[in-house]
């Protein structure tokens, strides 16, 4: 039995029909009863913050899919949450007798990393150490955030960057999701760490081009150096520390550290990765 955890978000949503198909017994857990019914699956209710909870969620699980929410503003200097949460989750996975955590992470975790390049770290460190087999997945940046927004609109809509010409390997949820089914699917993968990144690396510029044909309106380019990044974030209310780490990892995208590609997903799903082409054919009701 797996346990899906972050079933309802970016990963989970692709990731429980791929589970499906694949007919292999899985759970998910959710916070959410109402989230959990839409899912159309077996799931349980729970919480990272509440351990009993987790301990009823692990009942009669040999597999768990470890993912959750990303970097998040803390008071100075505070640890991100992300870290207790899953380094809690790991070692109560331990004692119920799990044999094996793939843990979604990300791309350049490092030791003493800002926000969610440290926090993936430590906690990737703690799954090594606990005993229970470990693979680890390490996505580049999500296609996902040209539709929440996240850290790529302006105000007006247009694409923001630290470079119109900086190439990232963006890569498709979905695909993250077939990665992850095939190891827990197979059992297999243990012990290893693979990149995932879309098939391409794709500048801003070229990004803008493509969302341009594909909503039939012009989107452009605004450049938006560090300092920049930091005053539109606090402006947000954003805490300055957070605001200046989110600036550092923005200006390292934009000497090209996420423009790398990797052949894993073909590695372990046997086809190509989408195209941010095929992204957006496939997502263009989410659009508007």
């Amino acid at each position: 039995m797996i346990l899906v955890t972050g079933a309802t978000g970016s990963i989970g949503k692709h990731l429980v029909p791929q589970l499906q198909e694949l007919q292999v017994p899985f759970k998910a857990l959710v916070r959410d009863a109402d989230k959990g019914r839409t899912l159309g699956c077996p799931y349980v209710v729970g919480d990272f913050d509440d351990p009993e909870s987790i301990d009823a969620a692990l009942t009669a699980v040999d597999q768990v899919l470890l993912n959750g929410a990303g970097a998040v503003p803390t008071a100075e200097g505070a640890e991100q949450p992300m870290v207790a949460q899953q380094k809690a989750v790991i070692d109560r996975a331990a004692r119920a007798g799990v044999g094996k955590i793939v843990k979604n992470s990300v791309w350049h975790a490092h030791q003493g990393g800002r926000l969610a390049e440290g926090a993936h770290w430590d906690i990737e460190q703690h799954l090594k150490a606990s005993g229970v087999e470990w693979t680890l997945l390490q996505p580049s940046g999500f296609m996902q955030n040209f539709i929440t927004g996240a850290g790529t609109f302006s105000d007006n809509g247009s694409l923001i960057a630290p470079a119109a010409d900086a190439p990232v390997s963006y890569i498709d949820c979905y695909d993250i999701a077939a990665c992850a089914a095939a190891l827990l699917a197979e059992s297999s993968g243990s012990g290893r760490s693979f990149v995932l990144t879309g098939p391409e690396a794709l500048t801003m510029a070229e990004i803008a081009e493509q969302l341009s044909s594909a909503l039939a309106k012009p989107v452009h380019v605004v450049g938006l150096s560090g300092d920049d990044m930091v005053g539109r974030l606090q402006e947000q209310g954003v805490p300055a520390r957070f605001a200046r780490d989110v600036a550092h990892l923005w200006a390292d995208v934009g000497t090209g550290s996420l423009a790398a590609t990797t052949p894993e997903v073909k590695n372990l799903t046997g086809r190509e990765p989408r195209t941010f082409a095929e992204f957006l054919t496939a997502n263009r009701a989410a659009f508007g």
